[in-house]
């Protein structure tokens, strides 16, 4: 189910808010295209909302009926069901690895859904939103079988771009009919296909187009990601056509009428309903069979879905078009999709190599600093590289001289100098005048310039937790490590290393504020940084987790034991590069 069970507890109050992340294929091991794409801001999003005491349900799955299962199984002599089962595990063990924090992973081949999948198909036709008719498609006569739109390619009829898959373009962004494809080829046996009629069942998606384009035009849409908005946009006023739902198949979801034996409800009507009965999976598992409806039906919950831009017409046109033939059920309040990931400047691409496999990354380094650089790069609103040179600076002169340095060499001098504990700063009361609890409670006599770190520590509270509710996640990890650097600088001002030989009181106000300010970025790195963060945080003598003491400056108290630290980070060699593009085949 969930690759983190026990950081993923769902929140009794605030506001509910779904995380919905894209389904994988389960066709091959996820690659750092994916976690920069949907999983980790996914992660980012969740993780921070938690700690704001938001009630979050992060879902997904893997996506077992894709026609990409099915050509894996067929290349290797093997059932859709083995190939599945072991990239599901795969994924499981990848996010666990990452630290993708999931309440429940599952995937479309389970009972649940394919009942929730055809709970929804019968309403939608009974409610005429589903049609039959007959439709033509392409049909091997070498293969001697109906080929999905995946199993055909051919020249883009909008952008020229010669590999273009039956039902969408990667090149362009289209979403195309398989017979618009020129030059069409079966992937099955290389034979150019015939045309051959079948009847199959249309969802009337032209009857959901004003509706739509008022919905998206609506101005709590003008937050949405520029390329987002006018893409669907683009699409709407371009106009719609309705589209086929089933195909003649064996592996899938099974019609849930008499007469369909031999067909299925298509991948791509099937798929996203799984955010749907997923939430309803996790709520049965937590002995509430009708608290899905939190998340669902109740207007003042958030739905944010993560995705690449390559499913962007999925997730804000054919599905809402799914959930307003409903009527119950909550629209997408955004639809955040990410650009892709390039590798050293070609597309990160499963097909065509040149990847980054997160399987294979997890046994040579440590999850934190590639969610910091792939975090640092974030394809937010453009493409972005990643280069391994640019991963091996980050790692040595951000996460390890910037950061991971401050909070080593502020607790190792504080426990050589003051017992292995917090100092305490001078207060305001002088002994001798006041005691007791009047002189205990007395506030620290800090000077200008400690003041302000703190100041600046807790106002950043605002603006990196803001960008972090607006997926703004680039931002608001440069805001978080500004403050660390203004830390480093206070630190290198006041020299409490020197300072305590002939001014204690000086030195101990620097280590006390120091470590208040280590604590508080420790929280606001922690979404990004979980495992690292955590270690940090117990250094700082603090107990249990991160996530737990909410979105604040946790206090580091004076007289703290503090237990030895370790390095957080590793430094890694300049031939780290080399090694690894030559991995990538550069």
């Amino acid at each position: 189910m969930s690759p983190n069970p026990s950081d993923t507890s769902a929140s009794t109050s605030g506001q509910a808010i779904l995380v919905s992340v894209g389904w994988p294929y389960a066709n091959n091991h996820l690659h750092a295209g994916h976690l920069a794409g949907a999983y980790l801001p996914a992660d980012i999003f969740a993780r921070y909302q938690r700690m704001r005491g938001n009630r979050v349900l992060m879902v997904s799955g893997s996506d077992s009926h894709g026609t990409p299962v099915t050509v894996r199984a067929e290349q290797e002599g093997a059932t859709p069901e083995a190939v599945f089962e072991r990239y599901h595990q795969s994924f499981l063990e990848t996010f666990k690895g990452f630290g993708i924090s999931f309440d429940i992973f599952t995937s479309t081949d389970t009972p649940n859904h394919i009942e929730v999948t055809q709970d929804l198909f019968l309403r939608m036709l009974k409610q005429g939103d589903l049609y039959e008719a007959e439709q033509e498609l392409l049909y091997d006569a070498t293969a001697g079988r109906f080929l999905p739109d995946r199993y055909v390619e051919g020249i883009c009829p909008r952008c020229q771009f010669d590999g273009a898959r039956g039902d969408q373009c990667d090149n362009c962004g289209a979403t195309l009919d398989v017979l618009e494809l020129i030059n069409p080829r079966s992937k099955l046996s290389d034979a150019t296909p015939e045309r051959r009629k079948s009847r199959h069942f249309f969802l009337r998606l032209t009857a959901f187009t004003e509706r739509l384009i008022e919905w998206i035009e609506r101005a709590d849409h003008n937050n949405w990601r520029p390329h987002v908005r006018n893409f669907t946009l683009g699409m709407l006023r371009e106009g719609l056509i309705d589209r086929a739902i089933t195909r003649d198949i064996t592996w899938g979801v099974p019609i849930p009428l008499e007469g369909y034996e031999s067909k299925r409800i298509y991948v791509w009507f099937e798929a996203v309903i799984g955010y749907l009965s997923a939430t309803k999976e996790w709520a049965s598992a937590n002995g509430n069979p009708d608290g899905w409806h939190a998340w669902w039906t109740d207007p003042a919950a958030r739905t944010v879905y993560f995705i690449g831009k390559d499913n962007v017409p999925f997730h804000t046109v054919i599905w809402p078009a799914m959930l307003m033939s409903d009527g119950t059920l909550n629209l997408p309040s955004d639809v955040p999709a990410n650009q892709y990931l390039t590798m050293s400047g070609s597309k990160a691409s499963k097909s065509r190599g040149g990847v980054v496999w997160l399987p294979d990354y997890l046994e040579r380094y440590d999850p934190d600093p590639f969610r910091y650089a792939l975090a640092a790069a974030m394809p937010e609103t453009s493409d972005a590289d990643f280069t391994w040179a640019e991963y091996v600076r980050r790692n040595n002169d951000e996460l390890v001289a910037r950061w991971g340095n401050l909070v080593n060499r502020v607790l190792t001098i504080t426990r050589r100098n003051f017992d292995g504990r917090v100092p305490e700063p001078p207060r305001l009361l002088e002994p001798g005048i006041f005691s007791g609890d009047v002189l205990r409670h007395a506030p620290y006599r800090l000077s200008p310039e400690s003041r302000a770190l703190l100041d600046r520590v807790d106002a950043a509270f605002n603006t990196v937790g803001g960008d972090y509710d607006r997926v703004q996640m680039r931002r608001a990890l440069t805001g978080a490590m500004e403050v660390a650097g203004a830390a480093n600088q206070y630190l290198d001002t006041r020299a409490p290393w020197q300072a305590v030989k002939a001014d204690r009181d000086h030195a101990a106000e620097t280590l006390y504020v120091a470590l208040n300010a280590i604590s508080g970025l420790v929280t606001m790195l922690n979404p990004v940084l979980p495992f690292t963060t955590q270690r940090a945080w117990e250094y700082l003598g603090h107990e249990g987790t991160v996530g737990i003491a909410g979105w604040r400056r946790t206090p580091v108290l004076a007289g703290t034991v503090l237990p030895e630290p370790g390095p957080l980070y590793r430094k890694l060699d300049d031939s780290v590069v080399a090694e690894e593009e030559a991995r990538l085949g550069l």
